[in-house]
Formats: structure tokens, C-alpha cells, sequence
């Protein structure tokens, strides 16, 4: 019966459902249209929800298939709090139930992966395995060996034409190094990326509601962090990182340095830099623009730059990028499929669709790798093989 409370269900799966989605029990009350305390009574065991109640927390809140409450005990699941430890416990507790999905979708590829390619890496040279990298030596030198094994030289950044070319030269590199990159549109818009180690198959997860120039830093900052071994959640606004505790923050301020240095390097920066009046305050729109489609970076990221050379002020640092966020523009939607398709790893999304090809996974099987339905799978399937977007 619809009116019926469900039996069975034990109240720690109930607190853990909403835990792992990053809801308090207002939210989640809240979102129910139910009161407060009676979400506790059902984590206290006191009481239970209906059927429809039960089917509409699972699949419309928690996002859970409806037979996981009904195990005898919580599955075994990374926390962000016990997984991701660059950013501020603060912080931590302030990620949105969105970026708690997209965490658990990036779980849910890095598994796919190792289903897909028998948790062996298809690369023919795998990048964390072959350069040792450490926050304690030369972020120069380090940012110079990642370039070389990337084999993307200066003459090759300078020649792309567009902001999105650059992301997508990068993003096939470090992908041919090995790295499986995916991307979200994230409603928390101040996350810029993570990213997932693994032995064999790691994972960069960015932020694809961030400027292209943002998303190729953030895949450089999240390389680096899979090169020295750890799990990694940034964000746009780098004041978090002066929260950390004195490790932590070292390892931000190393990826940012290898990231700055690998996309503008400073041999070169330093004679381009040359242009510039000495009053770094006084240099015309121009000058920094022209200078950010050099390396296909924001204008930001040359400021930054400037920032770290000490010839300009923190205030002015952070009043300019201010200024230059405001000025930004959101771009239109575009096609679904052109969108689903550059979102998905593409040597992940080809490896499926061939597999479909040869009969060896179903059409379902498919579609549950690429996150999408079935009846999508066509119009995904003609997007993949055109190859990868930015």
C-alpha cells in the first residue's frame, strides 16, 4: 500500500545515504517537503518512510539504486573528507550534493575503466610512472621534464589559435600519457577540478563550467598532484590554500607552480615580460591579453605571474582578477551530444564503442559506461568517433 511505511531498513543506511550526498537533514527535508523531525525519526529507527517516500529519496535525492536500503549495513565508500586533504576541513564540509555526485560518477568511471581495459593503462608510457616528481626539488626543472614527456614545445603553444585548442592539445596529451581526463558542468562553480590516483588507471575530473583557459590550468594543477601520489580538489579562489596545514600547503603551491611554469614558462615569460612598463599597474588591456593568447592562458594566470616576480600587489592582484571575472560571458548550451562527448574521456568513450562494435558489452552495458541511456547511445556513439572536443 502507498500509505504503508516500509520495513526492513536499517536507520544507519538512512544517515549514510545522506551523508555520502553532503545533506543535512533540513536539505533533505527540505526537498521532501516534510518535516524536520521526521527525516530523524526514520535515521533514528523510530519510524519509516513510505514506498513512494523510500523511491523518491533514492532516486531523486540520494541518487541510490532503491535496493541498497535494504542492506544489512553501509556499502564501504570514500568520504571526500578522508579522500581529498588539499583542501580545508572548512571547505570540505562546504561541497555541494552536486559535487558529491560528481565525485561518485568519477569512482564510477575510474571502476569502468578497469572493466573496460582489465585495469591495465593502454598507454604506451605512463607519465607518474616515469618522472619523479617531489614538492622539495625545482618546480622549474620538474615543470620542464612534464613538458618534454608531454612532447608539447613552446613553438607548438604559440602556433594553437584559440583558447579551446589549447585545452584540447593538452587534455591529448596528458591523456596519451596515460591520465583519463573527464569533465561536468559542476553547480558549485567555485570547484575547479579533482582529480582520482590509481596505480594504473588515474582520473582528472574538471569543471567544464569554468573558462577553457581555467580548465587547462586545472588539469596541469590536478596532473601534478597525481605525479606526486595524492588525491586532489581545488578550487577558482587560491585563498584557501594559505588554511592548509604547512604539508598540504606546500603540495598546492607546488602543483600551482609546476602548472604556471609548464604553461608559461619563464625563460620566455621573462622576455615578453620585457614589453611591459615598469609600473605593471599602468600596462593596457592589451598588453595582458595579448600576452594570456600566447600560451593560451587566462589573463589571470599571466597576473599571477607578475604577482610571483613581486612586481605588483596582492590587492591588485586580487582586484584585477576580480574586475576580469566580472567581464565574463556565458556561452550558449550547445548540442547535448557535443557537450556529453567532450566530457567524456576519449580514449575511454572510443574503447566502449569499439567493444559495443565487436559484440563484447550490449548496447545497455554501453550506455551504463558512458553514463547515458540507451536510446542516446546512437547519437552519443556518432559524437565519439568524430573524436574529442574540448
Amino acid at each position: 500500500m502507498k500509505g504503508t511505511s516500509v520495513t526492513g531498513i536499517q536507520p544507519e543506511i538512512f544517515r549514510w545515504a545522506r551523508s555520502t550526498c553532503g545533506l543535512s537533514v533540513d536539505d533533505v527535508a527540505k526537498m521532501l517537503k516534510r518535516p524536520s523531525t521526521e527525516i530523524e525519526a526514520w535515521e533514528s529507527g523510530e519510524k519509516a518512510p513510505t514506498y513512494p517516500q523510500l523511491e523518491k529519496l533514492a532516486y531523486q535525492i540520494y541518487k541510490r539504486p532503491l535496493a541498497v536500503f535494504f542492506l544489512p549495513y553501509p556499502p564501504e565508500e570514500a568520504m571526500p573528507q578522508r579522500e581529498f586533504r588539499t583542501l580545508p576541513d572548512a571547505d570540505l564540509e562546504t561541497l555541494s550534493r552536486d559535487t558529491y555526485l560528481h565525485i561518485r560518477r568519477a569512482h564510477a568511471y575510474q571502476s569502468a575503466l578497469k572493466e573496460i581495459f582489465d585495469n591495465k593503462n593502454p598507454a604506451d608510457r605512463c607519465i607518474w610512472q616515469s618522472l619523479v616528481t617531489s614538492p622539495s626539488n625545482s618546480a622549474t626543472e620538474q615543470a620542464n621534464a612534464i613538458r618534454a614527456f608531454l612532447g608539447i614545445t613552446l613553438e607548438d603553444q604559440i602556433a594553437w589559435k584559440s583558447d579551446e585548442i589549447a585545452l584540447k592539445k593538452w587534455r591529448q596529451a596528458i591523456e596519451n600519457a596515460g591520465v583519463f581526463v573527464f569533465k561536468a558542468a559542476f553547480k558549485q562553480q567555485d570547484v575547479s577540478g579533482f582529480c582520482l590516483m590509481d596505480e594504473n588507471l588515474p582520473v582528472v575530473y574538471l569543471n567544464n563550467s569554468t573558462s577553457k583557459t581555467r580548465q587547462t590550468f586545472s588539469l596541469l594543477h590536478e596532473l601534478a598532484h597525481l605525479l606526486i601520489g595524492v588525491n586532489g580538489l581545488s578550487k577558482f579562489d587560491t585563498r584557501y590554500i594559505d588554511r592548509l596545514p604547512h604539508v598540504q600547503r606546500k603540495i598546492e603551491r607546488f602543483c600551482n607552480a609546476v602548472a604556471a611554469e609548464v604553461l608559461i614558462p619563464s625563460a620566455d615569460f621573462l622576455q615578453q615580460a620585457a614589453q611591459f612598463p615598469a609600473a605593471i599597474e599602468k600596462a593596457s588591456e592589451e598588453l595582458f591579453s595579448a600576452l594570456a593568447a600566447r600560451y593560451g592562458v587566462s589573463r589571470e594566470a599571466v597576473l599571477r605571474r607578475f604577482l610571483d616576480q613581486g612586481r605588483i600587489s596582492q590587492g591588485f592582484y586580487e582586484d584585477k582578477a576580480k574586475y576580469w571575472a566580472a567581464q565574463k560571458t556565458k556561452s550558449s548550451g550547445g548540442s547535448w551530444y557535443l557537450n556529453q562527448g567532450a566530457y567524456l574521456s576519449d580514449r575511454f568513450a572510443k574503447e566502449v564503442v569499439s567493444r559495443h562494435y565487436r559484440h563484447q558489452i550490449t548496447l545497455e552495458q554501453a550506455a551504463d559506461f558512458l553514463g547515458v541511456k540507451p536510446k542516446s547511445f546512437a547519437g552519443l556513439e556518432e559524437r565519439i568517433l568524430q573524436g574529442a572536443g574540448a
